[in-house]
C-alpha cells in the first residue's frame, strides 16, 4: 500500500490539492501574498467617485425651448394667428373651461385656440382635478346660478337647442371640461360642484279663482345633439360623434348666440392645425368605433369583463 501511495506522487502533484487551491485564480493569489488588488480596486472606486462627482457639480444647460407666439401659443414657425379672428368675436355667454392638468402641455391642444378667438372676460381656464367652494369660490358661485348649464353627455342630460326652447331663464354660462373622456367622466362625477347647476322658477297661476304658486326645478345638464363628425382627425375619439373641446364650444355657442357663422369662425383655426399636421407626416386617426367595426383595431381585445363590455357596446353604436 505505502508504494501505490508513493507511485502516485509523481505522477499526480494535483491529488493532494485542496480543492479550494485548485480553483484559486491568480489574483487571489496576489491578494493573499501582497494584498494589494483590494488597494488598487479602493482605489479605482475612489478615482470613479470623484469623477462621478465631478459630472453632478457640471451645471446643467436648460433645454431651448421654440420662442411661442402669445396670443395662439403656438411655436412662432407654425402660428396659426392669420386663421383667427382679427377681433375677438363678441359674445354676451360666459364659457368656463375646466381642464384636466394633463392636458396642459399637450402640443396639439384646442383650448389655446379657442381662448385666442374669444374675449378673455368672457373664456375662462380653470385647470385641475378637484374643485370645491374652499378652494375656487368664484366656480362655486357660477354653478349656483340658475343661468348656468354644464355641457357633459348622459342618460340625464337634455338637448341644448331643446332646453333653451323649453327654459323660462335663457343661459347665459356653460361649462365644458377639457380631457379625455376617461379624464372628463372623473373630475364630473368627483366634483359635486359640477351636478348643483339647477334651474329653479315659481309661477302665479289662477286655478279656479285662487292664486297658487307653482315651482318647478330642473336640472341643467346638456349635451349636443349633431351629426356633424368631427374635424380634429389627427387624435383618436372613442366614436365617430365626439368632439373636441374647441368643436363643443363652437357649436354650444353657435346655439346660445343663435350666430352659425361663430361656429365656422372657432373651427378655421382647428382646420388650419390639422391641414399642417398632415401635410408634414401625420395620419388621419379613425375613431375607436370605426376600428372595431371595421376589423381594424390593432390591439388584442382586452380580457377585463368592464372594459370588453365598452368594446361591444362601441361596436352596436351604443352610447356609453
Amino acid at each position: 500500500m505505502e508504494l501505490q501511495k508513493e507511485a502516485r506522487t509523481p505522477r499526480d502533484p494535483v491529488a493532494r490539492l485542496p480543492r479550494a487551491s485548485r480553483s484559486r485564480k491568480p489574483d487571489e493569489e496576489e491578494r493573499r501574498e501582497g494584498g494589494s488588488a483590494p488597494a488598487a480596486t479602493a482605489l479605482d472606486a475612489e478615482a470613479d467617485g470623484a469623477s462621478a462627482d465631478g459630472l453632478w457639480e457640471l451645471p446643467v444647460e436648460p433645454a431651448e425651448r421654440r420662442p411661442e407666439c402669445s396670443r395662439c401659443s403656438r411655436p412662432q414657425k407654425v402660428c396659426l394667428c392669420p386663421f383667427l379672428p382679427v377681433h375677438p368675436l363678441h359674445i354676451s355667454t360666459h364659457l368656463y373651461i375646466i381642464q384636466h392638468p394633463a392636458e396642459e402641455n399637450k402640443v396639439l391642444r384646442t383650448v389655446p385656440l379657442l381662448a385666442a378667438c374669444l374675449p378673455q372676460d368672457k373664456c375662462k381656464v380653470k385647470i385641475g382635478r378637484r374643485f370645491s367652494e374652499e378652494r375656487d369660490p368664484e366656480l362655486s358661485t357660477v354653478c349656483r346660478k340658475s343661468d348656468t348649464l354644464i355641457l357633459y353627455p348622459g342618460a340625464e342630460a337634455a338637448n341644448l337647442e331643446e332646453f333653451i326652447l323649453d327654459s323660462p331663464i335663457y343661459p347665459s354660462t356653460i361649462i365644458i371640461i377639457d380631457g379625455t373622456w376617461s379624464q372628463a367622466k372623473d373630475i364630473f362625477y368627483k366634483n359635486s360642484l359640477f351636478r348643483l347647476p339647477k334651474q329653479k322658477f315659481t309661477w302665479l297661476i289662477h286655478i279656479e279663482g285662487f292664486i297658487r304658486r307653482l315651482k318647478w326645478k330642473q336640472d341643467v345638464q346638456v349635451q349636443l345633439k349633431t351629426s356633424i363628425s368631427s374635424q380634429y382627425v389627427i387624435r383618436a375619439q372613442p366614436t365617430n360623434r365626439c368632439l373636441s373641446t374647441l368643436e363643443c364650444a363652437a357649436v354650444a355657442l353657435s346655439i346660445l348666440e343663435k350666430n352659425n357663422y361663430i361656429q365656422e369662425i372657432l373651427l378655421r383655426p382647428l382646420q388650419a392645425l390639422c391641414s399642417f399636421q398632415l401635410q408634414h407626416g401625420a395620419q388621419i386617426r379613425l375613431s375607436k368605433e370605426h376600428l372595431l367595426k371595421n376589423g381594424l383595431y390593432p390591439k388584442p381585445m382586452p380580457k377585463n369583463k368592464r372594459k370588453l363590455r365598452k368594446m361591444e357596446l362601441l361596436m352596436n353604436s351604443i352610447k356609453i
